[in-house]
């Protein structure tokens, strides 16, 4: 049993992975700002500890890394890094006092591919402030790793869905009534050909990973791995998929982006390109071979499950 806190426990990935580590024997303490609850609740989570911390406020006054440390835990995992400079506080302090220190980045690392599926070897060459910010983290773990022997595993997830939140939908990006337009029937419009690729996670299949990283230390340390479903989709096969779940013969239209966005909220358009942008497509061979990692959800179940909820809590309409 490892004494394992995490960092940003009430989230996406945590509301799967605090109870796995739970289940696994492990003393759990959960960091979080104390406002946020697990998107679902279990009973697991009365063993285990809180301490609420305000990370901005906290890392604004330098005291951050020092709070994590002062801890003294064998395992962090940090869910909710973004920054370089928030990653060297905590790290500084991290070091020679963990056995394992496990960060969650992104496939957004990677820019666009040149060769897909993508292996976690490739070079690199991110756009965009998340995921620049993301990869100089990377570099700068794996160089520790290299350079001072810094116990680090990192886990790149690709789009994480999961009951609780809407997935990211066929037309590259997350408002659910893309969901509710096919629901009925209704003629969808896709940029382009829709031969763009996005990449699904389902939240309790990065838990998974995470707990394979612990149980397999010594092949985990020093590395990246993807923490991706089994294959990519591309955009027209995932609305394909989506208006036959519903019943229904798919019924698309396609048009160039530029001309495509015209008719688009900005804002979904540009989270649209933010995505069509990178198609992510990433291989998860090395995780298999080093630490068994066995995605439990298809890309489709992972969303058709998260679409189940948003049926349910009304936030997609579909037809009786």
């Amino acid at each position: 049993m490892s004494k394992v806190v995490v960092i940003g426990a009430t989230g996406h990935i945590g509301t799967y992975l605090i109870p796995r580590l739970v289940m696994a024997g492990h003393d759990v303490t959960a960091i979080s700002r104390g406002v946020a609850k697990p998107y679902q609740q279990s009973p697991v989570w009365r063993h285990v500890k809180t301490v609420v911390l305000d990370r901005e406020a906290e890392e604004a006054r330098g005291q951050f890394g020092s709070a994590i440390a002062a801890l003294e835990a064998d395992v962090v995992i940090d869910l909710i890094c973004f920054t370089q400079s928030s990653n060297s506080q905590l790290v500084d302090a991290l070091q020679g006092r963990v056995s394992q220190f496990i960060h969650i980045g992104t496939i957004w690392t990677h820019g666009t591919s040149a060769i897909v599926p993508t292996l976690e070897s490739a070079a690199k060459y991110p756009f965009g402030n998340y995921g620049v910010q993301k990869a100089a983290i990377e570099t700068d773990l794996l160089t520790r790793a290299r350079r001072q022997n810094f116990p680090v595993t990192i886990l790149h997830p690709g789009h994480i869905v999961g009951p609780g939140w809407a997935p990211l939908n066929p037309a590259g990006h997350f408002n659910p009534a893309v969901f509710s337009a096919i629901a009925r029937n209704e003629t969808l419009s896709l940029p382009n050909f829709g031969m763009e690729t996005v990449h699904h996670v389902h939240a309790d299949d990065i838990a998974q990973l995470v707990i394979r990283a612990i149980d397999n230390r010594h092949a985990a340390l020093g590395e990246a791995f993807h923490a991706v479903s089994d294959a990519a989709l591309t955009l027209r096969g995932y609305a394909e998929a989506m208006y036959r779940w519903f019943g229904h013969q798919p019924n698309l239209a396609f048009a160039a982006y530029a001309e495509w966005a015209k008719g688009q909220n900005p804002d979904e358009a540009k989270a649209t390109w933010e995505h069509v942008a990178r198609s992510p497509n990433c291989s998860i061979d090395k995780a298999r071979r080093l630490l068994g990692y066995a995605p439990r959800y298809t890309s489709l179940e992972a969303v058709q499950e998260a679409v189940t909820w948003l049926i349910g809590d009304g936030q997609v309409q579909s037809p009786a």
